[in-house]
């Protein structure tokens, strides 16, 4: 597509930048928004990928029907079939009558699934059988209905790594992803940045009715460089923000800096140091902590151990030296027939330290056991395949722990 369209197309959508990713996007979605392919946006939350789905519908060939955007993750699991399906009077508590779904109220159109990835397993398969046949079944209804929708779904996910975890149907990541458009982060298109910030500026001045907020040099160089874990939407934010609260108009880098806090989301709020080990490795998964942690308990347990024999050591040079009595006759030392006796019960007293000492390390190891099933369990909803696949066991072995702990 020549650049004069993309100039047109970011006119009409308000789209700002000159970033050479976000111009092939742009293009992308041009390209195929004359056919019905499927369209998967990826990319992280605030970075616009709102404007795409319009771009595709209104310069493809159903630009005259309708079109809707559902925000999956907005929609509670219980109703969202409901909403994309409709349902029959009497399906559920609640349904006084029959309702269209999305699916049906979009035919002819396009239908943009925002945040695709928050969908549960089972609408997901639903969601598959619409996108290879056009068919569905209303909830409580036994009836197929059919629909001619073309989908656009986005998503601020991993989809690889969330289709590795199960938590979303491979067959139809990989349907969705007919043609992928990457949106790019805002830190990705520094350039953008003072361009997006002046147009913001000049939004809120005529807002709010005040002068518009302009960056010196520094300041700019100081923007251009910030992270922004929250893309667009926090510099639209932090623009407002300024435009507000200050009194000068001309924002230099130490007035700047007091908006730009180093602690957001998506940045590191503590010290590397504290969340990677002595040797400055981090975990990437949960066991890995668990065994770092087997392995500093053992090492704790060997010093400890030591601690005791040399205290056991002594304790038993202390009491063979009060028992015994030596007695210089003839220079022979007798030794009572109570030494025998000493130390046995000197040996009888180091078994049972060692007892001790082995129940209460397995009593450790149990309640580390135990308390990384129960937060695998709570972190997958009680779902025990995705819990066993995450603690790197199979369901069986996880049944029979969950019995064993009383867990039920």
């Amino acid at each position: 597509m020549a650049k004069q369209s993309i100039q047109q197309v970011k006119q009409r959508f308000g789209i700002i930048g000159f970033s050479p990713d976000l111009d092939r996007a742009i293009d992308v979605a041009l390209q195929v928004a004359p056919t019905d392919l499927s369209v998967l946006i990826t990319g992280e939350s605030g970075v616009g990928k709102e404007n795409f789905p319009q771009i595709v519908h209104q310069y493809g060939k159903r630009k005259h029907g309708a079109y809707f955007a559902v925000n999956c993750g907005s929609i509670p699991e219980g109703t969202i079939d409901s909403e994309l399906f409709g349902h029959e009077k009497g399906s559920f508590t609640g349904a006084t009558g029959a309702r269209k779904g999305y699916f049906e109220a979009a035919d002819g159109g396009t239908l943009f699934l925002d945040e695709v990835g928050e969908l549960p397993l089972p609408t997901q398969a639903r969601l598959l059988r619409v996108l290879e046949t056009g068919e569905f079944i209303k909830v409580g209804s036994s009836k197929v209905e059919k629909s001619n929708v073309r989908v656009v779904a986005a998503t601020n996910l991993n989809m690889i790594q969330a289709v590795e975890q199960g938590k979303f149907r491979e067959d139809l990541y990989y349907r969705l992803n007919s043609v992928p458009i990457r949106i790019p982060a805002l830190r990705d298109r520094k350039e953008d940045i003072p361009l997006l910030f002046r147009k913001f500026a000049g939004d809120f001045a005529e807002k709010y009715m005040m002068p518009p907020i302009a960056l010196t040099d520094d300041a700019r160089e100081m923007l251009k460089n910030y992270r922004f874990p929250g893309n667009i939407r926090q510099l639209k934010n932090i623009t407002e923000q300024i435009s507000i609260i200050e009194q000068e108009r001309i924002i230099t880098p130490d007035i700047l800096q007091k908006y730009l806090p180093m602690n957001e989301v998506g940045m590191l709020p503590v010290p590397v140091s504290q969340i990677q080990d002595a040797n400055q490795r981090s975990f990437s998964t949960e066991r890995e902590i668990l065994y770092q942690v087997l392995f500093d308990m053992k090492k704790d347990m060997t010093d400890l151990k030591q601690v005791v024999k040399n205290l056991m050591e002594s304790s038993e040079r202390r009491d063979v030296s009060s028992e015994i009595s030596p007695s210089i006759d003839n220079a022979t030392v007798t030794i009572p027939v109570s030494y025998e006796s000493s130390t046995k019960r000197i040996s009888e007293k180091r078994d049972i330290q060692d007892a001790t000492e082995y129940e209460d390390n397995t009593l450790s190891l149990n309640d580390v056991e135990k308390d990384m099933i129960v937060k695998a369990l709570e972190r997958h909803g009680g779902k025990r395949k995705f819990a066993a696949q995450d603690l790197g066991i199979s369901e069986r072995t996880l049944y029979r722990k969950i019995k064993e702990y009383n867990l039920e």
